[in-house]
């Protein structure tokens, strides 16, 4: 039985890692799918929904389950796409994402790479944090990764960079107390 599971969960793992890259690749070379995703995600909504996908992703990497890992980080993917074109949008919101769009299609630099490759390195090294169930690790990593994404919003966005504020931040606090409560649960019951 626990060969079976093993055996799933390795399949699973392959699947939405393999459905992640495709997510990928369709959004660098469609860029009419690129543009109504783009469109999809100034429904602020998703920027606030975002950030929450790390709790399950810590949820599952403490539970050493990589098949949940992987499903939330295609879940979390493909997120700026589940909500609705919005009738009205911010100007600070519409600009944000014009740059990040642009920012994602032209000149792709060595240091450009660098900083887009922090983002999976971050997560996987939250992922580890809770893997080893370390919780001061854990929580520092998520606060990184917050600072790091206000930081490069505002420095590549300017005063438009300024719309991630209120979502990273609320995101980061509801992240850090779910996470902590569910971390001294886990490791109560895990103890007894």
């Amino acid at each position: 039985m626990n060969n079976s599971i093993s055996k799933i969960n390795k399949s699973l793992t392959l699947l939405f890692l393999l459905l992640s890259v495709i997510f990928i690749i369709i959004m660098i070379v469609n860029s009419n799918f690129f543009a109504w995703t783009f469109a999809r995600h100034q429904n602020i909504l998703s920027w606030y929904i975002r950030p929450l996908f790390l709790i399950p992703l810590c949820f599952f990497a403490y539970k050493r389950n990589p098949s949940g890992i992987s499903l939330t980080v295609f879940l979390l993917l493909t997120s700026m796409l589940w909500f609705p074109e919005p009738a009205v949008v911010n100007d600070k919101v519409k600009e944000f994402l014009l740059m990040e769009k642009n920012y994602l299609i032209t000149n792709w630099t060595i240091s450009k790479v660098f900083i887009s490759l922090l983002v999976p390195i971050s997560l996987g090294l939250l992922a580890r944090a809770f893997w080893k169930r370390s919780i001061k690790s854990g929580i520092s990593i998520l606060v990184l990764i917050a600072v790091a994404k206000t930081l490069w919003s505002i420095v590549e966005g300017g005063k438009s960079g300024q719309a991630v504020i209120v979502p990273a931040l609320i995101g980061l606090a509801i992240c850090i107390i779910v996470i902590y409560y569910g971390y001294k649960r886990f490791e109560k019951s895990r103890k007894k």
